[in-house]
């Protein structure tokens, strides 16, 4: 008896204190720390001025850092090749960390509700707990019985010690239970904190990521920029065109015809023809070559080998209800705030801008009759006229979603929007896109 007492009191101990700092409660089971002696002047001064130190040395650590960069990203401008490689690979990897750090929310978020689940079950226990853990503390603490001082005690300790052995494995039980919960409950919280810090790494890789593949941007655009002097005055006129155009097919045609930069895209685009393939496949070692200025392979062979432009969900497919009685002519992706937009083939810019419901426009000549059109980003990093390459970065996303709600079901996501056309009609861009990670083209 005495025996099955203090293997109670031992097990009453650990539940308490664990119980008590997970739950936090006051009495016998939490014990308040004694408070710590405040601290002098000289060693709060002393404090702030080491915090103040190392904020200087993260300053100027971070000036530097942001001017190796922009030397390294001036000597990578000089070669047209390297700039675009480089864009390519950055945007990769942020389209991977991008992926990851959904992942990771993933995970977070069905062990936020079992810890939530857990405390819930051992609250609405409190009470009952606490009776367990009390009587555990008493058995533990209680000393044998005198036997031959006081036979009366003895006799009515005997009587208490056969009551509480019929008591005692329900007890064990709650306790053994209780000791389960909290034990799973620091497991959970170990998990969560193991994924928190994994997704703060991705997101300061992002962050690093994010900053360089801007630099790559500005730079490319910058070189855009000294080749297309009379810019300005494009955007200007295309704008214009914008407003007056109908449809997406009035568009692109005014486009093609009435802007320079945009009718030299398409002139180049019908020039090119059908890039040459190999026994009768396309070519995709051509596709390793960064410093291309046409497609390296047929927008007509390349089903199966495109990547969707962007990380996210699909919640609309071609062919479905619109929501106005009639079919959706393209897909509809539900996406992180500010994610990356590449471009899922190879072709001309023939409009970047806003155009009625569909937010910010880009669209692609493929060539072959082909156009790509993408819409719903918040910003558009490149311009009419110019040629951009499979994986290549064109665009971000907002915080929220930019396409009419006749595009895309309703979202509080950004929603990115994808259509296919060939000579002016939609058509279903399904057959194009990789099934697997390993069968996507990359420039």
């Amino acid at each position: 008896m005495i025996l099955s007492a203090r293997k109670s009191s031992g097990l009453s101990r650990l539940c308490g204190l664990a119980l008590a700092a997970c739950l936090g409660t006051t009495g016998v089971l939490a014990q308040t720390p004694a408070p710590s002696p405040p601290a002098s002047g000289q060693a709060t001064l002393d404090q702030r001025n080491q915090e103040l130190e190392a904020l200087r040395a993260k300053q100027k650590e971070a000036a530097d850092a942001q001017q190796r960069l922009k030397d390294e990203i001036a000597a990578i401008g000089q070669d047209r090749t390297k700039l675009n490689q480089q864009l390519i690979d950055t945007a990769a990897r942020i389209r991977a960390i991008e992926a990851n750090i959904s992942d990771s929310e993933g995970r977070i978020r069905p062990l936020d509700a079992r810890e939530a689940e857990i405390r819930l079950s051992l609250e609405t226990r409190r009470d009952r707990i606490g009776e367990v853990l009390a009587a555990l503390q008493r058995a533990g603490r209680r000393a044998p019985p005198a036997l031959l001082v006081t036979p009366e005690d003895s006799l009515q300790s005997l009587h208490t010690a056969m009551l509480l052995g019929a008591a005692v494995p329900e007890m064990r039980a709650r306790a053994l239970k209780l000791a389960n919960d909290l034990g799973e409950l620091i497991q959970v919280r170990k998990n969560i904190s193991a994924e928190r810090d994994r997704l703060a790494a991705e997101r300061d890789k992002l962050t690093t990521d994010s900053t360089r593949l801007a630099a790559l941007v500005d730079e490319r655009q910058k070189k855009q920029s000294d080749a297309e002097r009379d810019m300005a005055a494009e955007k200007s006129r295309a704008t214009e065109l914008a407003r007056q155009a109908g449809s997406l097919q009035d568009l692109i045609a005014k486009m093609e015809q009435d802007i320079k930069s945009a009718a030299r895209a398409a002139a180049a685009a019908e020039l090119k023809g059908t890039p040459p393939s190999v026994n009768g496949k396309p070519n995709l070692r051509g596709m390793q070559d960064p410093a291309r200025l046409s497609p390296a392979i047929a927008f007509a062979a390349a089903k199966g080998l495109l990547p969707l432009p962007v990380n996210g969900t699909k919640i609309r497919n071609y062919g479905g209800p619109d929501g106005n009685g009639g079919q959706e002519k393209g897909i509809s992706i539900a996406t992180r705030p500010g994610a990356q937009v590449t471009t899922p083939c190879d072709g001309w810019v023939v409009y970047a801008g806003p155009f009625r419901s569909y937010g910010q426009l880009l669209i692609l000549n493929a060539g072959g009759g082909y156009h790509v059109l993408i819409a719903g980003m918040d910003r558009i990093s490149v311009n009419i006229g110019q040629f951009v390459l499979t994986g290549e970065p064109v665009a971000t996303m907002g915080s929220q979603s930019q396409v009419a709600s006749i595009l895309a079901a309703p979202s509080s996501q950004p929603v990115l929007y994808i259509e296919f056309r060939k000579d002016g009609a939609p058509i279903d861009p399904g057959p194009w896109w990789a099934a697997k990670e390993g069968e996507k083209v990359r420039g």
